[in-house]
């Protein structure tokens, strides 16, 4: 295979050759840059496409996210989801509620999206819901917790995507740090599951999607 050149080049040329993002989006954004600490974290328009993309070729019921962050993401789940589709999403930032909450009712998907806030671990026990997919992009520490905690709460044939599995493309070093380590062991780890079948993405920072087989 072989190997693109000028990167930056083509990403800014399929970004241009993508949907546009929506006025509600951008403002969020706007406001993540303006307020928000780490506004980086956000994953923008063209992930955020391609999440809502993912969402109205699945048409799942329930989607499950793990990091809220302010709402983008939360918010394309929403845009593609069926008429009967919900979202709950998890936020551990209290401080986050509010910015999360306006912009859902910009996106008049209040009613279609449950913003849980709390520590993930101790939330996703208590909903009592079967998901068609799954979007993990919180601690990086935690992967494996989380993937553990909803793996039973996913249908079969159902998705799982985990966000940032490159992290900055650290996981090729050599010498990793603890959550490099730990992003490259949870990557080996989805790739052994023969409870899966999977493919990593490497799209901006990459998106690891496995399907419950």
């Amino acid at each position: 295979m072989k190997l693109i050149k000028n990167a930056e080049a083509i990403q800014e040329y399929v970004e241009g050759m993508t949907t546009p993002e929506t006025d509600i989006l951008y403002n969020l954004k706007r406001e993540t840059y303006l307020k928000v600490l780490s506004p980086q974290m956000i994953s923008g328009h063209y992930q955020g496409r391609l999440l809502t993309m993912i969402t109205q070729m699945i048409r799942p019921k329930r989607v499950l996210e793990v990091g809220t962050f302010t709402g983008y993401t939360a918010i394309c789940f929403g845009m593609g989801l069926p008429e009967d589709g919900q979202v709950h999403t998890i936020e551990i930032n209290e401080e986050r509620e509010n910015i999360i909450r306006k912009h859902l009712e910009k996106a008049e998907l209040e009613e279609k999206v449950i913003l849980y806030i709390g520590d993930a671990k101790e939330i996703i026990p208590t909903i009592d819901e079967m998901f068609d997919l799954v979007f993990i992009d919180a601690s990086k520490m935690e992967y494996d917790t989380y993937f553990d905690l909803i793996f039973e709460k996913v249908r079969q044939g159902g998705f799982i995507l985990t966000d940032n599995v490159l992290w900055y493309g650290k996981v090729l070093e050599e010498k990793k740090d603890k959550k490099t380590a730990a992003i490259h062991a949870f990557n080996s780890r989805i790739q052994e599951d023969e409870r899966v079948e999977n493919i990593l993405l490497p799209m901006m920072d990459g998106i690891m999607i496995a399907r419950k087989i």
